[in-house]
């Protein structure tokens, strides 16, 4: 006896992005930058304070920042101006700069009590977590964002990462100095990781008057 072959039944799920804003996400303004910095110095949240000067000045993916040891940007007593790692992704290592304002802020952080014996920069509260994950750190990121009245959908970890880059094309056009920053191996990386193409035609179209 043959069996009709039926259609599949299959759960009617909404689409993930459906309501969401998706693509890249939007890097911080310097205006949204010291909104920020200044909420958290009010708030007296030294660790955030730490974590969000370094996540602007190190351009580093979160999954990079949030495994930072205190040996990579501490040494001979005092924060490194600049500091070097192996990022995960590529296994290839990336150096930045660490600014005066940052490290002051690393240094208020690492005398805080919570940093006593820690290894980790940014430790986890829990014994089986060294340190914080990439999921605090993105929620983090989603208050920060939110404190200042931005649309956090817009904003993610990636826009830590894309700020000072974002600035330091838009002021010397330097592709290379950008590509070397954030790490990229490929150039067109870098170009689509900007935006590059889309920012030069709405510059284009902008200086157009009709």
């Amino acid at each position: 006896m043959s069996i009709a072959n039926l259609p599949a039944i299959r759960a009617c799920r909404p689409a993930w992005n459906k309501g969401r804003i998706v693509g890249q996400k939007r890097p911080l303004l310097p205006k949204h930058v010291w909104a920020i910095r200044v909420r958290l110095e009010i708030s007296g949240n030294a660790r955030d304070l730490a974590l969000f000067n370094l996540a602007i000045d190190s351009k580093l993916r979160g999954c990079d920042l949030v495994r930072l040891k205190v040996a990579d940007v501490y040494a001979a007593g005092q924060v490194k101006q600049r500091a070097s790692i192996i990022q995960s992704k590529t296994r290839k290592p990336v150096r930045f700069e660490i600014a005066e304002g940052t490290r002051n802020s690393l240094a208020a952080w690492l005398d805080d009590p919570m940093m006593i014996g820690s290894q980790h920069l940014w430790p986890g509260r829990f014994h089986d977590r060294p340190h914080i994950s990439t999921r605090q750190y993105a929620r983090l990121v989603r208050d920060w964002v939110t404190s200042i009245g931005l649309e956090a959908s817009a904003y993610g970890t990636h826009s830590m990462r894309r700020t000072k880059v974002a600035q330091i094309y838009r002021k010397t056009g330097n592709l290379r100095a950008v590509q070397l920053l954030l790490g990229h191996t490929k150039m067109d990386s870098t170009v689509r990781y900007l935006g590059v193409e889309l920012e030069d035609a709405l510059a284009i179209a902008e200086a157009v008057e009709l």
